[in-house]
């Protein structure tokens, strides 16, 4: 397993990481274990959760249960050691999450206090802001994102305290790192130079989708990456499974996730079949399995940390994580370049 520098902090993380949000609604508490014994077998060093998991769908009822999973597998396994632990804090908005506050001071601390306990363990290596508080254009929200919307003048008095609650953390020693979710080049630059103006901890990696049909780091967060040390932690590299094929023709198999959500959070689309027919011809041309080609095509990306794979079966795990194990050729690249031309923005 390649491991990356986690941004600047120093730590190593695995190119696979573990994700967990089906953890506590599509899968037991057994299955989660039996997951993070097998990632961690492979070489798997880095696990990813968030306060409001499990989702698929995210509720009240269920909120924290991932956590709470991940916690009982750490007092059972004792290794807490040889994991790299990444959780989110949620933003404005989720009303049964801190009463859908979004980032202040206090409920920074709050939120990480929470992970804690549910986690069971003395601190969090890399804590991530889930969303921003002013908006998002990720989750299909770029089609009509509007900027002028957001309040200039207190957006950035509101990143400084979010700022200066994770630097409270950081000080308590409760957090190592922290990192951005569905966040903006712009948004990203205010946090890096605040930080570095009120010597307040510096963003070590950013968690956005990214995968052969969602491509939207390739430009100016692909910049900010290499300038400013920040990689790409990317959630989704499969698309929600969208990429394997199997909902192809309108397909919804038992126990996937499109027979809970059936529009995949807004990915389901005519243009995303459309992609991803092409995509499949690709991985059949060169016999690679189409998982597997998704995931490797990721790992190819200069801007890379880590791709966040999750399974709802062991076999799914078996060959999310075999991806690491697959080169692509040049021959690969320049076909998957020319599907994505034919198919630059499905979802």
């Amino acid at each position: 397993m390649k491991m990356n520098p986690l941004g600047r902090t120093g730590m190593m993380v695995s190119e696979i990481c573990l994700g967990t949000m089906t953890w506590g609604e599509q899968n037991t508490e057994a299955e989660a274990h039996a997951q993070m014994d097998y990632a961690l077998t492979e070489g798997v060093n880095f696990f990813d959760t968030a306060e409001m998991y499990p989702t698929q769908p995210t509720r009240a009822e269920t909120q924290g249960r991932t956590e709470d999973y991940i916690g009982s597998w750490f007092r059972a396994s004792g290794k807490r050691n040889d994991v790299i632990l990444a959780t989110k804090m949620g933003g404005d908005g989720i009303k049964w999450i801190r009463g859908g506050q979004g980032f202040t001071r206090a409920s920074v601390m709050e939120a990480v206090d929470g992970s804690l306990k549910r986690l069971g363990v003395g601190h969090i290596d890399l804590y991530q802001l889930h969303w921003p508080n002013r908006g998002s254009y990720h989750f299909r929200k770029h089609w009509a994102f509007d900027a002028s919307t957001q309040d200039k003048a207190g957006t950035v008095p509101d990143i400084r305290e979010t700022l200066e609650g994770l630097g409270d953390a950081v000080k308590a020693g409760k957090i190592r790192a922290i990192g951005l979710s569905n966040e903006s080049a712009w948004g990203a630059m205010q946090f890096v130079r605040l930080a570095e103006e009120h010597g307040l901890p510096r963003v070590a990696s950013i968690q956005n989708e990214y995968s052969l049909i969602c491509r939207m780091f390739d430009t100016d967060l692909a910049e900010v990456a290499h300038h400013e040390d920040m990689g790409l932690l990317a959630f989704s590299p499969l698309a929600g499974g969208i990429l394997t094929g199997k909902y192809q023709g309108g397909a919804i198999p038992e126990g996937s996730r499109r027979a809970r959500v059936e529009n995949l959070n807004g990915r389901w689309r005519p243009e995303t079949e459309a992609a991803t027919a092409a995509y499949l011809e690709v991985a059949a041309k060169h016999g690679l399995d189409p998982a597997q080609m998704a995931i490797a095509f990721c790992l190819t990306r200069p801007f890379m940390t880590a791709a966040i794979i999750g399974a709802t079966t062991i076999d799914q795990l078996k060959t999310a994580i075999g991806a690491k194990d697959v080169k692509l050729s040049e021959a690969v690249l320049e076909d998957i370049a020319t599907a994505r031309r034919a198919h630059p923005l499905p979802i």
